[in-house]
């Protein structure tokens, strides 16, 4: 099920409607009882941090995540060393600023001093 038509239903239950129709549900309708609205709401909310999830990791670089290879590794101290900025390292291997800091501090070439980042996320720029 899609996650449009699971937040349609549940905002439908929620309503005290009929999902289908439209038409407001009989007041003995289980769906009015106190603990089960609260947890359709749950449901609607873990839908809604699903989504926004996925929004965010769309916005990420291709390979946020992904392990660093040899080839790429040397790639990156190459390019470092011919005075290519984090940011353009950043966008040529698909990683964060964070990662590409990272990673030259691992291989020696930069000190935790020089680093822009710390801690969460960066994005491009």
């Amino acid at each position: 099920m899609q996650t449009v038509s699971a937040k349609k239903i549940l905002g439908s239950l929620i309503e005290g409607c009929d999902p289908q129709s439209g038409e407001p549900l009989p007041a003995e309708c289980v769906v009015h009882r106190s603990d089960v609205l609260r947890a359709f709401i749950a449901g609607a909310t873990a839908i809604e941090q699903l989504e926004a999830r996925a929004q965010r990791r769309a916005q990420l670089p291709g390979n946020v995540g992904k392990d660093w290879t040899t080839d790429e590794e040397a790639r990156l101290v190459a390019a470092f060393k011919r005075g290519d900025s984090p940011t353009v390292l950043a966008q040529a291997h698909g990683r964060t600023i964070r990662a590409i800091e990272a990673r030259l501090q691992k291989l020696g070439l930069i000190t935790e001093a020089e680093r822009t980042t710390r801690g969460g996320f960066t994005g491009w720029g």
